[in-house]
C-alpha cells in the first residue's frame, strides 16, 4: 500500500530511509516528552477545568458507590460527554504527588504524545516512513494542537481517539475482508474511546461508509455481487468482538451513553442546537452573538492559526485526492484510504459551514480535524519527494530546505507565546500582534496563573500584607475559579470591583482597561497584553467589563 519507495531521498553513511525516518520520529517523540515533563506545570487553569475535575469525582463516586450515586448522571451537561480523561487524570492524582490540576496536565501531555505516535503510525502506513515523519513533525510543531493538549479536557482527548480509530479504518481497508486480531482490536477500542468521548465520534462510521465505496465497487467488479456481499458479511462479522469492546469502552467513560439505548441520539440532538444562553465573540474586527457567527467563520480561523506549511500540503494532499478518485491505475484500496482521510479533515468544517450552528472559542472544536489533516501533508510530502526523485533530483535538498523553514516557522513562535501555544495565528494574520484586534486570542484565561503568581511575588517583595482578619480581594474579568486555583487562599475572587483590592483582567476585548489604575503586573507576548493586574485600592471602578453580561 506504501506509494512511496524507499530511496525517496537520498541518506547519509547509507542508512535506509526506514531507519532513519523512524529514528528520527522516536528523536521528536522524544523530545516532545521531555519539553513536555518541564513544562506542563506552566498550563494555567481555564473555564471548564473545575467543573471537568467536579464531574471525574462524581463519576468515581458513582462506580465506588456500586451505582447507589448518580449524581454524575444529571451533573450540568457534562452527563452528554465522556468523562475517561477526567476520570484517568483523578485516579492517577491518588497516586503521584501531584496537585490535582497539575496531574491534569501531566495527562494532557501524556495523551496527547499518544496522539502524536498514532498519528505518525497511521501515515507511515498510509505513505511510507518519510510520510509518517513529516506528519509527525507537522503535529508536533502546530502550536494548536500542541496547546490544547495540555489544557483542554474534551477536545483535545477526542482528537486522539479520532486518530486511533482511524488508524483502525485504515488497517481495515488494506486487510479486507480478513482484518486482523489486532485491527479488530484497534478499530473497537478506537470507536469506542471516541464515541465515548464526544457523540461526534460517530462522523468515523460516515467516514467508512462513504470511504469503502471505491473498494466495495471493485470487489462487485471482481467477485460478482453475492460474493462481494458474502465477504462483506465475512468482514462485519470478524469486527464483531471489536464492536462490542467498543460499546463496553463507551459504557465505561461514558455511563449516561448506556442507561437508555436513545441517549447517544439524545446528546446529538442536543448539542445540534445551541445549548446556552447566547453570549458574544469577536471575529474579524466585529463583536458577534456566537450563534450568528459567519458561514466564513472555520475557514478563516484555519487559514489564520494553522501553519502556513500544513495549510498548503493539506491542500495540495486534497486536490491529489480528487484527481486520484476517477483514475484507474490507482488501487480502489489506496482510494478508499486516501478518501476516509480526506472526508476526516474536510467534511466536518464543511458541515458547520452548510449547517451554520453556534462557533465560539475559534477552532478548540475542530481540534480533532488537526491529525488527519496533518497524515495527508505528510502524504503529499512524501509523494512529492517520491515525485522529485524521479523527475528533479537535484530539487529535493530545496524541497527539504522549505519543509524545514515551514517549520521553524511554528516552531518559533511557539517558543514566543510559551506556555500560551493554542493562541496562534500564522504569518498570513501577522501573528498573534496582527490579529489582537480582530480575533480573541486567550479565551481560556490561561493567563491568570503566570498574573497571579507575578502578584504574589510583588506583594512578598513589597512586604504588603492584607488588612488584620482580611484577604486580600481581587476582582476579576476572566474565569474566576482558575484566578482562585492559582491565588490560593490568602485571596478572595469576585465581581465586585467597589470592594476590591485589586483588578485582574485578560487582554480580551469584554475585559475594561482601567486607565486610572497602576498597572502592577502585564502578562505579554509579542507586545500583546494577555493579562493585567491593576491596584485599585482607594479607587471607585464601577465595572470590569467593557460589555455588559449576557
Amino acid at each position: 500500500m506504501t506509494s512511496i519507495t524507499t530511496s525517496a531521498v537520498d541518506t547519509p553513511l547509507g542508512r535506509s530511509i526506514e531507519r532513519t525516518c523512524d529514528d528520527a520520529a522516536t528523536l521528536v517523540l522524544v523530545a516532545v516528552g521531555l519539553v513536555a515533563s518541564f513544562t506542563f506545570r506552566d498550563y494555567g487553569l481555564g473555564w471548564d477545568d473545575y467543573t471537568h475535575a467536579e464531574y471525574a469525582d462524581l463519576l468515581l463516586r458513582m462506580y465506588g458507590s456500586g451505582f447507589k450515586d448518580t449524581a454524575a448522571l444529571s451533573f450540568a451537561n457534562l452527563y452528554m460527554y465522556g468523562g475517561g480523561f477526567d476520570m484517568a487524570a483523578a485516579l492517577l492524582h491518588k497516586i503521584i504527588p501531584l496537585e490535582l490540576f497539575e496531574t491534569r496536565r501531566l495527562v494532557g501531555a501524556i495523551v496527547g504524545i499518544i496522539g502524536l505516535a498514532a498519528t505518525w503510525r497511521l501515515a507511515r502506513r498510509v505513505g511510507g516512513p518519510l510520510a509518517g515523519l513529516a506528519a509527525l513533525l507537522l503535529l508536533a510543531l502546530c502550536p494548536t494542537f500542541y496547546g490544547h493538549m495540555f489544557m483542554n479536557p474534551k477536545d483535545a482527548p477526542f482528537a486522539v481517539a479520532m486518530v486511533i480509530v482511524m488508524l483502525g479504518l485504515v488497517r481495515l481497508a488494506e486487510e479486507y475482508p480478513y482484518p486482523s486480531p489486532r485491527t479488530v482490536l484497534i478499530v473497537g477500542l478506537g470507536a469506542g474511546l471516541s464515541i465515548g468521548s464526544r457523540i461526534l465520534g460517530g462522523l468515523a462510521l460516515f467516514y467508512a461508509l462513504v470511504g469503502f465505496i471505491p473498494m466495495l465497487i471493485e470487489e462487485i467488479r471482481t467477485h460478482g455481487a453475492r460474493e462481494s456481499f458474502a465477504r462483506f458479511v465475512r468482514m462485519a462479522y470478524a469486527l464483531l468482538p471489536g464492536l462490542i469492546l467498543g460499546y463496553v469502552v463507551m459504557g465505561l467513560i461514558w455511563p449516561w451513553s448506556i442507561i437508555e439505548p436513545g441517549h447517544p441520539i439524545q446528546a446529538a440532538t442536543y448539542f445540534s442546537n445551541f445549548f446556552e444562553k447566547p453570549w458574544k465573540e469577536m471575529f474579524d474586527g466585529a463583536i458577534l452573538a456566537v450563534p450568528d457567527m459567519p458561514w466564513s467563520y472555520l475557514p478563516t480561523l484555519f487559514a489564520l492559526q494553522l501553519p502556513e506549511i500544513l495549510l498548503a500540503l493539506s491542500i495540495a494532499a486534497v486536490v491529489m485526492t480528487v484527481l486520484a478518485l476517477p483514475r484507474n491505475d490507482v488501487q480502489a484500496r489506496r482510494k478508499t484510504i486516501l478518501l476516509m482521510l480526506t472526508l476526516a479533515a474536510v467534511l466536518p468544517i464543511a458541515i458547520a459551514i452548510v449547517k451554520r450552528p453556534a462557533l465560539y472559542n475559534g477552532i478548540r472544536h475542530f481540534i480533532f480535524v488537526i491529525p488527519p489533516m496533518t497524515v495527508l501533508a505528510g502524504v503529499a510530502f512524501a509523494r512529492g519527494m517520491d515525485w522529485l526523485k524521479d523527475n528533479r533530483r537535484s530539487w529535493q535538498p530545496v524541497a527539504v530546505a522549505v519543509f524545514a523553514f515551514g517549520l521553524m516557522l511554528p516552531l518559533a513562535e511557539m517558543i514566543r507565546l510559551h506556555p500560551y501555544q493554542y493562541t496562534h495565528f500564522n504569518h498570513i494574520a501577522g501573528t498573534v500582534r496582527g490579529a489582537d484586534d480582530r480575533y480573541m486570542l486567550d479565551y481560556w484565561g490561561l493567563a491568570f496563573k503566570q498574573a497571579s503568581d507575578s502578584l504574589r511575588e510583588q506583594l512578598d517583595e513589597r512586604r504588603e500584607i492584607p488588612p488584620p482578619g482580611h484577604k486580600w480581594n481581587v476582582a476579576v474579568c476572566g474565569p474566576h475559579r482558575g484566578a482562585q486555583v492559582a491565588l490560593g487562599p490568602d485571596f478572595t475572587i469576585g465581581w465586585d470591583s467597589h470592594v476590591a483590592d485589586f483588578a485582574m483582567t485578560l487582554g480580551e476585548f469584554y475585559c475594561k482597561g482601567l486607565i486610572s489604575a497602576p498597572i502592577l503586573v502585564e502578562i505579554k507576548r509579542d507586545d500583546v497584553v494577555f493579562a493585567r493586574v491593576y491596584d485599585i485600592r482607594g479607587r471607585s471602578i464601577s465595572s470590569l467589563l467593557s460589555y455588559p453580561p449576557p
